[in-house]
């Protein structure tokens, strides 16, 4: 049986313009330009310029209309597009950029890759055809850091099924050797052991007399080399303390990654700030990257379509179609310049509020003077939603006389200290890297100590928080940081 209900339902939805506002927001400065050309592209009613003369300010804009179809004559307001030239838009903060110092694509070099290399080396081998097939499938295993992985069976199992090729392990093993002798050295190894033995293998300096016993030590003292179970090696190696540490010097400038990223071709990214902070004697002074001013303007030749409308016949039917779609395309170019416009304004108004709120840390780049400050406080500052503030720190930042930081490196959480202050944990963590650098390598310090000289300082922080601070800056554990 059929029952007809109505209910009501409070619903929140999005505008179109805030929508596009929201992801030119998110969108990092290498990324704006090219979202710029692309809506050029789709929109002939957006143009690229400079400012004109016209007595509009940038900051005058049409209200969009809600109806995207004209029904009546009245849904068109002609003096809106006639009277008023939305003229060259360009936001202020250019910084110390100018039009010709604009940053141009760098062409990437043409070169071969890691797999190219090795075929052609491969084919100075005097090779039959079955054993060149099974050197093409074993270049073919290897991964981007020079490492065969895959077992030597399943290689085999993938000669026999996709190549046809009968084969078994001695001949794989033996075509193996042979590529393990190509350029780079320690290529095609199977493990780090392999890589470093490989290497060490192929040195041959009368003016190393410790390479023998290098070798021995990766061969057979590998895991206490690891773990650094030195007392263990000088027992297991029959050398002296003296040696050990010029054998540990031999073997830590190895390469473990002989094959790097070179599969491929790379390209350098370089990180484009957004904002540039000015210190004039102690004033600062923030402007936005050159890229984040684009200079666009409504089409002039569309607005005139609008005054050709005007002087003809309303009534066709044909006419109204095409000054809708030159309606929405006008509104879409207005749109789209009221967005460029926001993200300026939203930009500037989130960048001042952490530099005021870290105001001495941008006096001298002092990392032990950020306050804790999250989100909120930012969010509270300016008066905008968190989701706004998160989506302009995690993607934009800020070039200063110390080097450029993301803005996200700015937020951090409070730890409380003896005095009844909260400080950053940034400040906790750069007091805990000096302390593991200052240590004594004989005998470092293990995160027990570290928790009670952190507490002697007046920071209440638990182990647990110095291991996962620890493992944040990449420290290792104590017995993996002693040194002889």
């Amino acid at each position: 049986m059929q029952k007809l209900n109505l209910n009501q339902i409070l619903s929140q939805k999005l505008s179109p313009q805030q929508i596009q506002f929201i992801k030119l927001l998110q969108v990092p400065t290498a990324e704006l330009e090219a979202r710029i050309e692309e809506e050029l592209e789709v929109n002939p009613a957006l143009e690229e310029g400079k400012e004109s003369d016209s007595d509009i300010q940038a900051d005058e804009f049409a209200e969009a209309t809600d109806s995207a179809e004209v029904k009546e004559d009245k849904d068109i307001n002609i003096d809106e597009y006639l009277n008023e030239e939305y003229g060259g838009y360009k936001m202020q903060g250019d910084g110390n950029y100018s039009g010709e110092e604009e940053e141009r694509e760098m062409p990437i070099s043409s070169h071969s890759t890691l797999h190219e290399q090795l075929l052609s080396q491969l084919n100075f081998l005097k090779l039959d055809e079955q054993q060149r097939l099974i050197g093409k499938q074993l270049i073919g295993s290897i991964e981007n850091d020079g490492y065969i992985r895959r077992s030597l069976e399943a290689i085999i199992n993938d000669l026999a099924f996709s190549q046809n090729v009968e084969t078994d392990l001695d001949e794989v093993e033996e075509i193996l050797l042979k590529i393990q002798g190509f350029d780079p050295p320690g290529i095609a190894a199977r493990n780090l052991q392999e890589c470093l033995i490989i290497q060490l293998e192929r040195r041959d300096d009368p003016n190393e007399p410790l390479l023998e016993k290098a070798i021995f030590v990766v061969q057979h003292c590998f895991e206490e080399f690891t773990k650094k179970h030195y007392e263990k090696i000088l027992k297991k190696a029959g050398i002296t303390e003296e040696e050990l540490k010029e054998v540990i010097h031999l073997i830590t400038r190895l390469n473990p990654k002989p094959g790097g990223i070179s599969d491929g071709m790379v390209r350098n990214h370089y990180v484009i700030p957004d904002f540039i902070l000015n210190n004039t004697n102690g004033k600062f002074e923030i402007v936005l990257n050159s890229k984040n001013a684009p200079e666009l303007k409504v089409s002039r030749s569309y607005s005139e379509m609008f005054s050709a409308y005007d002087k003809s016949d309303k009534k066709d039917k044909k006419l109204k179609e095409t000054v809708t779609f030159v309606k929405q395309k006008l509104d879409s170019a207005k749109w789209f310049i009221d967005a460029i416009k926001q993200r300026q304004h939203t930009l500037m108004k989130t960048m001042q509020a952490i530099l005021d709120y870290q105001h001495d840390f941008f006096i001298d780049g002092d990392e032990t003077k950020l306050r804790p400050m999250i989100l909120k406080d930012i969010a509270e500052k300016i008066d905008m939603d968190i989701s706004t503030v998160s989506r302009v720190a995690n993607s934009k930042s800020i070039q200063t006389e110390f080097g450029v930081f993301p803005l996200k490196y700015f937020f951090s959480e409070g730890i409380a200290t003896d005095g009844g202050e909260d400080v950053s944990n940034r400040e906790v963590k750069s007091v805990l890297n000096k302390l593991v650098e200052e240590e004594d390598k004989k005998k470092p310090l293990s995160d027990d100590k570290l928790v009670k000289l952190l507490n002697q300082k007046g920071y209440n922080i638990a182990r647990r928080t110095v291991a996962k601070y620890r493992e944040q800056l990449q420290i290792p554990v104590a017995r993996l940081r002693k040194e002889l």
